[in-house]
């Protein structure tokens, strides 16, 4: 056991603990005339601005109605065509798998460039698509849509790997149950939600966190969207704030500070969601 450690040790741990270290200092300038720029002990200074940042607070804000949004959606969508997938008569499964997880092996940058093209009002084939349908054309990165735009490349990104992992699940349970309720008279449907959901319900637990935890990490989607539109600002999500204050403002310590306390929201709703579910999922397993 000893490598793992020492990579989670020196890949993990210390670099928690550096962030910590450093979210508790900040530059100050001390001494007469022009004054020296020194690094000093300041305690909590840096998470009660970081907690009354509004422009921080705004992306929290955003960052949960996104994960409202994405969340069920992807999981939702994944669920659908991991059961579709699952059923005795389906035809070209092994097409229709690969085409739905091709989206994931995407990597996230790339997606956002696409989608952003897309949505760009003077190339969007969409937009000329309802045009030439004589219906009025939408503004996917006005305002009042932009949040639905970043939305729906995170759960065109995201729907495959929860698939995979769901119908991997299914895959896995003995055909003998399907055989006995199709005896007591069940169709596809009632087997799909009274016997296979139930028993996967520990998969969808696991994927359903998963997806919150990179819900609350949301970084590529709206930083590479940004230069395309004036809608999404430097601290549209609070990682975008986070690299704004180490980047460009060059404070390390705020950043570091607002890197804390989102981290400590993930672990809280993960948590929190693990233990309202894990019965359900788990029985009475802890």
């Amino acid at each position: 056991m000893a490598p793992a450690v020492v990579l989670l040790v020196l890949f993990l741990l210390v670099p928690i603990g550096y962030t910590v270290y450093l979210s508790l200092r900040a530059n100050r300038v001390t001494g007469g005339g022009l004054g020296i720029r020194r690094e000093t002990f300041v305690g909590l200074e840096n998470y009660a601005s970081v907690l009354t940042d509004s422009a921080y607070v705004d992306g929290v804000l955003r960052m949960l109605l996104y994960g409202v949004i994405v969340v069920p959606s992807m999981l939702g969508l994944a669920l659908l065509f991991a059961l579709l997938l699952d059923t005795p008569r389906v035809r070209f499964g092994a097409f229709s798998r690969i085409g739905i997880f091709l989206p994931y092996a995407v990597p996230g940058v790339i997606a956002s460039l696409l989608w952003g093209f897309l949505y760009l009002p003077d190339v969007s084939p969409i937009r000329d698509t309802f045009e030439w349908l004589g219906l009025p054309a939408p503004d996917f990165l006005a305002p009042g849509t932009v949040l639905f735009s970043v939305a729906n490349i995170g759960v065109w990104g995201g729907v495959g790997f929860n698939m995979i992992v769901l119908f991997t699940a299914l895959r896995g349970l003995p055909p003998e149950m399907y055989e006995a309720a199709r005896i007591d008279g069940a169709n596809e449907v009632q087997i799909a939600l009274r016997v296979k959901v139930p028993l996967i319900m520990p998969a969808i637990v696991m994927t359903g966190i998963f997806a919150m935890i990179s819900t609350l990490q949301v970084y590529t989607e709206p930083a590479t969207l940004q230069p395309l539109t004036d809608t999404v600002s430097q601290t549209w999500v609070p990682l975008m704030t986070i690299y704004r204050d180490a980047f460009v403002n060059a404070d390390i310590y705020s950043a570091a500070a607002a890197s804390v306390v989102l981290a400590l929201g993930t672990l809280a709703v993960s948590v929190a969601v693990l233990t309202l579910l894990q019965r359900r999922a788990f029985g009475r397993d802890r």
